[in-house]
């Protein structure tokens, strides 16, 4: 055999074979991994030293948009650099730095997750009781939930790779290999089932009440002249409830749904096809368009960008800014 064709040539007979890409394919790969991981990097850092540096963004909410940016700036800082290093057909820096880097993939893209159910969280009570949203959803109580959800997502990265920390390697079939084992049954239950099935809840019945009430208010009117314009105010807030509702679902949908299908029928993850490296970057995309969702939205944030660009956060009293 051909010593070029061996991750390891001085390693005969346990190298693995180089299952090299056409060279166009690579570099498109290499590209787009490396605009989306800066993008997010960038956008999710906005976000951070936004609601970090201006006192008026210190609300509950605030908070856990806080925590999601941080496990998404996480993502893209370090698990989107791994996920290149995937593309090359060999792995060249160890079994145990393969297993602590899907150990940071782990923890880092289910803490986005469960920070998003967060956010479900905190609007279903917002909508849904607003009355008592001062008194149920405070900083103690969010930072309390943010510290849990980060704690969560240590113990289970933890847990679903301790055979692949406890022995590193221990699944490659040759060297130069990156291959860990989990249970994809518990993996899609915990990191996808019970997500999902959280947010969407909570968005529909936020979606039910809003519909409602915006319904409850047109009842209310009984001026003639007023009839028309009130159905057309009512109608613009049904179609931005469900635009946002549509926003959030399908695209946390579309980017986790096909890796999650590839995980349901096995459980074994490798560098291996084009078809797991597009599934891999689907996930990871998601932590770039998070900011866009949650951030982008709120006029605040354009203009804290500003204020960022233009370095008018060094003059001092910058933080006490009104920028709602």
């Amino acid at each position: 055999m051909d010593e070029a064709e061996l991750c390891f040539p001085q390693l005969l007979n346990t190298s693995c074979l180089k299952n090299t890409r056409p060279y166009s394919e690579s570099m498109l790969i290499y590209i787009l991994m490396s605009f989306v991981s800066l993008l997010t990097v960038v956008l999710n850092l906005l976000v951070i030293v936004s609601i970090s540096h201006f006192r008026q963004l210190h609300t509950p909410t605030n908070l856990i948009i806080l925590s999601l940016a941080a496990s998404d700036f996480l993502v893209g800082l370090f698990i989107m650099p791994f996920q290149t290093l995937l593309i090359e057909p060999c792995w060249f820096l160890g079994d145990l730095m393969c297993s602590l880097c899907f150990f940071v993939a782990f923890l880092t893209v289910p803490s986005s997750e469960v920070n998003m159910v967060l956010i479900s969280v905190d609007r279903y009570v917002a909508i849904c009781d607003p009355l008592r949203y001062s008194t149920k959803i405070t900083q103690k109580r969010v930072r309390i939930c943010v510290l849990l959800c980060w704690i969560y997502c240590v113990f289970y990265s933890f847990t679903i790779l301790y055979d692949n920390l406890k022995e590193p390697g221990r699944y490659n079939s040759c060297y130069g290999q990156c291959v860990i084992n989990i249970s994809g049954t518990v993996h899609i239950i915990l990191a996808f089932i019970l997500p999902i099935s959280t947010i969407v809840i909570l968005y529909l019945r936020v979606f039910v009440v809003a519909v409602s009430q915006a319904r409850a208010m047109r009842s209310h009117i009984t001026a003639v002249k007023l009839q028309s314009s009130v159905t057309v105010t009512v109608k613009k807030s049904e179609l931005k409830a469900a635009r946002t509702l549509g926003v959030v679902v399908a695209v946390f949908l579309m980017c986790y749904c096909p890796f999650y299908c590839v995980s349901l029928s096995r459980s074994d993850i490798t560098m291996a096809s084009s078809t797991n490296t597009f599934i891999n970057i689907l996930v990871l995309l998601n932590s770039c368009l998070n900011p866009v969702i949650y951030a982008f939205f709120y006029p605040w944030f354009r203009k804290s960008v500003k204020l960022i660009v233009t370095l008018q956060i060094l003059q001092p009293h910058s933080s006490q800014a009104n920028i709602l």
